[in-house]
């Protein structure tokens, strides 16, 4: 006898005709059910051949159409979706959450105990508790025993059989309930309804990311810990302790957080383009003694990445025509441009002995990590190791950092000052002080620099064989920064005082707020300027000093509406052409400082004379 099919039943509040039931019996094995969600939950997970509706119209069809439709829906999600009651005990759960709990059956179990007891880490602790006495969702993180991270949202639901209540005591229809007698609708209030019997809940896998925002967060501070030494330690560890300090740090992380064995790391010569090796673990010893430069053909992938400031993911390295052996038998390769300040100042290589073996999740990860060594290699001070003492690095450090921000301070103070001056005699007097106290904000600076390497032998930050250039003030005026920071650094290192500005009008604010004791030995300026040419400048500073102390820059064969040629007419005495070089930068600042002197002498003995 052939297996009957089964069958399953809903009645929509209405019983069914025993006659009717007879019939069906004899071809199918009937499973009833009234239409409510409780008894649906009971049987959604039963395959049934057909579905038999006995309702009292077109509506009921519809809603048990609908609620059939929800659950094929809610099945084939791919988070996990459940209907508990006011205990935790599951009611009707999807396919998702049965997968996710290892049980074959889950109805009638406490939510908890299917999910193998997780802990809740927050930020609710008690989720369900939440939703079912406040009547608004709630949700939570939970951890399991297996590392996994689940993110549970728990919303209240009212899904009692409706159809079996008298019309007075309808849970939600607003009848003549004696409790809400002569209540106005606007008036009624969750205390006014009866507590949710149910909870819908979702779950969703989280694991992938709280495990990578861990992961970032152990990368963060395993470089803050790379270069974590106190001054005193610092000071009595010489630049062959540091070196190997950092590399211990690095392949120690590299290899617990990253995972990665066959690793090279090399920082780039600015001058040279050469990339010199720091250090290596599982590389060839040939292949890390190779030169290689930052060009993008015929250095390999290093010398691509490090020319090209772009990461390289080489899946295949037998297939890959930039990579150059590395480790032996690698098979697939991750190198990331090590950067500081938006330089790149070295690379990070890894490599793997199998195919595909890296991510775009591990390419994330040492992305992140190399800029951490990136700026452990600066505060150890290990790019320069060989040319100057740590002190000396700090100290220029110091300098390249304030320079230009405190530059910006008197740019924007000295225009303010322009706007005010003869008008508001206490404001201007606020603002000189301000001009005052920026400028000491630089010299306290180099004093605590200079203090810091009183007990060296050696103190090679302020250069000789200059004395003219001691306590010079030169005000260079150019757009380009590169050229105001190369002026602080060049000339400073020679005693001079300098400050700069953007263009023109900005250089002919700052000479106005000058004093006898803030007055330019030596104003060099670009010829092109923003808003207006190095000539028109020239003309410009004449009307304000008796002697011009006026050096114009230019490039080779670059002279727009010939101001090189009008300003020498007009008794300009040296020109200096980019990009220019130490030694003609220092002579033509001394040529000036000494004729400017000069003439300053002349201009006061004249004076006095009359």
């Amino acid at each position: 006898m052939a297996e009957k099919q089964r069958l399953l039943v809903l009645a929509d509040g209405k019983a069914l005709d025993e006659a009717v039931l007879g019939l069906l019996m004899e071809r199918f094995e009937v499973v009833s059910a009234d239409f409510s969600t409780t008894s649906m939950g009971s049987v959604a997970a039963e395959p049934f051949s057909a579905v038999f509706l006995l309702t009292d119209g077109q509506l009921g069809a519809s809603k048990i159409a609908r609620l059939l439709q929800s659950e094929q829906i809610l099945a084939g999600m791919p988070d996990a979706v459940a209907l508990l009651d006011s205990s935790n005990r599951v009611v009707w759960a999807n396919e998702k959450l049965i997968e996710w709990s290892g049980q074959e059956d889950v109805v009638g179990k406490d939510f908890y105990f299917v999910m193998g007891k997780p802990e809740i880490i927050g930020p609710d602790f008690c989720p369900f508790h939440t939703a079912l006495s406040t009547r608004t969702a709630s949700s939570s993180t939970l951890r399991t025993g297996s590392n996994q991270y689940f993110k549970v949202h728990a919303a209240p639901a009212e899904v009692a059989d409706s159809t079996s209540l008298p019309i007075d005591q309808h849970p939600v229809s607003g009848g003549p309930l004696t409790e809400l007698a002569g209540t106005k609708d606007d008036e009624l209030t969750a205390s006014h309804l009866p507590a949710p019997s149910h909870l819908i809940v979702t779950l969703r896998d989280v694991s992938a990311e709280v495990l990578q925002n861990q992961k970032l967060g152990a990368i963060h501070q395993a470089g803050m810990e790379l270069a974590d030494i106190k001054l005193d330690e610092l000071r009595e560890m010489d630049v062959a302790d540091r070196i190997e300090l950092l590399k211990s740090n690095i392949l120690h992380y590299t290899k617990d957080l990253l995972n990665f064995d066959l690793i090279e790391i090399r920082l780039l010569d600015p001058k040279s383009g050469c990339l010199e090796p720091l250090l290596s673990a599982g590389i060839d010893p040939k292949a890390a003694g190779q030169d290689i430069f930052a060009r993008p053909q015929s250095n390999g992938v290093t010398g691509f990445v490090a020319a090209t400031g772009k990461s390289y993911l080489c899946e295949d390295t037998q297939q890959d025509p930039l990579y150059l052996q590395g480790a032996e038998g690698a098979k697939s390769s991750l190198t990331v441009p090590l950067i500081l300040h938006d330089e790149v100042i070295g690379t990070f290589n890894a490599e793997s002995t199998e195919l595909t073996a890296f991510s775009e999740s591990d390419l994330q990860f040492l992305e992140i990590f190399s800029r951490e060594i990136a700026l452990a290699l600066n505060t150890l001070d290990l790019l320069a190791a060989e040319q100057v003492t740590t002190a000396v690095k700090s100290i220029e450090a110091i300098y390249s950092a304030v320079a230009l921000p405190v530059d910006d301070i008197l740019n924007d103070a000295v225009s303010v000052l322009e706007r005010f001056i003869g008008h508001e005699p206490e404001l201007t007097e606020r603002l000189q002080r301000i001009l005052k106290n920026t400028r000491d904000i630089k010299r306290s600076i180099q004093r605590v620099g200079e203090e810091f390497t009183a007990s060296d032998e050696e103190q090679p930050w302020q250069a000789s064989g200059r004395p003219l250039l001691q306590g010079r003030r030169v005000l260079v005026v150019d757009e380009d920064e590169t050229v105001r920071s190369a002026a602080h650094e060049l000339l400073e290192r020679y005693g001079c005082v300098v400050e700069t500005a953007h263009n023109g009008a900005e250089a002919i604010c700052m000479l106005r707020a000058t004093g006898p004791d803030t007055a330019y030995d030596c104003i060099i300026a670009d010829i092109r300027l923003p808003d207006m040419s190095g000539y028109d400048l020239m003309l410009r500073l004449k009307d304000l000093l008796n002697s011009l102390p006026l050096l114009l820059m230019t490039g080779f064969g670059y002279d727009p509406g010939h101001s090189i040629v009008k300003a020498r007419k007009a008794g300009l005495k040296a020109v200096l052409y980019k990009p220019f070089r130490l030694e003609q930068l220092l002579d033509s600042v001394e040529m000036i400082v000494t004729d400017h002197a000069t003439n300053d002498q002349a201009v006061e003995s004249s004076t006095s004379t009359s």
